[in-house]
């Protein structure tokens, strides 16, 4: 198999969920460190268009959004289990609640004026402000939390995922499963990168021991790598999917080999085109051609993007 290559940055919680999975899975990974704002021309390269982060990087498969990577990592190494017989619909929908809804609550409080300090006090005014406009350019579909309001909630959230932890040490059993890693990333963000606010954490003690038993459970091995020989390994492969199901389901009256727009229904809308090849009940993948990195094949979960014929000229 080739080698796991993972574009991240070390601030970014969706990239510390995938970071955590991997040392989880005891998986070997490169780390191929991206920029945390827009232009990112290596990322577009492989992508066509998409930039959220992380991405995952097998060959010339490139695979957008943990969801899906989840499911990557989990046909790779089935043990442990992610998603256990018992419990895994219970455990899919957590996480999908913790990546959106406790995510974006989660970000409301941490992006206050204590927290933005944390994060770009020491930087240049022009840092703070270049960041604060590319996200507000990828939240142009969204209705975003003020801090104010978010406070509230996240602290009854907080209290939840700690009632969730009573009697066991993760929140569906004995062991971590995908619900888990999806919980932890947002609370690590508020942990490690805005401190000033952190002590929210503190009045759930239940929950700050369930995030060291996490923490724990580390990286797993990881070697430095770069954005451009990344780009050189995908030429030099050809597109293999490892997502399993492959039935098409067609929801929209789209055919395989049409060309198709693929984005995000929110958060990140810019979106990819290239040649339809697979749309299953889980997953849209594309085909397409970069003149550095070739042949591609960029796949996407279905829930959460939005799958569009690109209409050609008359």
């Amino acid at each position: 198999m080739a080698d796991l290559i993972l574009h991240h940055y070390p601030t970014s919680p969706f990239a510390e969920k995938v970071r955590l999975l991997l040392g989880f899975k005891k998986l070997a990974w490169k780390s191929v460190i991206i920029p945390q704002i827009a232009p990112k021309p290596d990322v577009v390269a492989l992508t066509g268009g998409y930039r959220k982060t992380p991405i995952l990087q097998i060959g010339a498969d490139i695979y957008c959004d943990t969801a899906l990577i989840c499911d990557v990592l989990e046909h790779l190494a089935p043990a442990p289990a992610l998603y256990p017989e018992q419990g895994k619909g219970l455990a899919r929908t957590l996480a999908q609640w913790a990546d959106s809804t406790l995510f974006w609550t989660a970000m409301a409080y941490n992006f206050q004026p204590k927290g933005a300090a944390d994060l770009f006090g020491n930087a240049p005014p022009a840092l703070g402000k270049a960041f604060a406009d590319d996200r507000k350019a990828m939240s142009v579909n969204m209705t975003r939390l003020r801090p104010l309001d978010a406070i509230a909630a996240y602290k009854s959230y907080l209290r939840r995922i700690s009632d969730m932890l009573e009697g066991q040490p993760y929140v569906l059993g004995e062991a971590p499963t995908v619900a888990d890693f999806s919980l932890y990333h947002p609370l690590w963000f508020t942990q490690v990168r805005t401190p000033s606010l952190a002590e929210i954490l503190t009045h759930t003690p239940a929950v700050v021991q369930w995030m060291e038993r996490m923490a724990a459970i580390g990286h797993g091995e990881m070697q430095k790598f770069d954005s451009a020989s990344a780009i050189q390994v995908a030429a030099a492969s050809t597109p293999h999917s490892l997502l399993i199901d492959s039935t098409f389901q067609d929801d929209h009256g789209i055919a395989l080999g049409t060309q198709v727009s693929i984005s995000a229904e929110s958060f990140g809308p810019e979106p990819t085109e290239g040649e339809l090849v697979a749309a299953t009940r889980t997953h849209f993948s594309l085909r397409r051609t970069d003149e550095r990195a070739g042949t591609v094949h960029v796949h996407f979960p279905r829930i959460g993007y939005v799958l569009k014929k690109v209409e050609t000229p008359a």
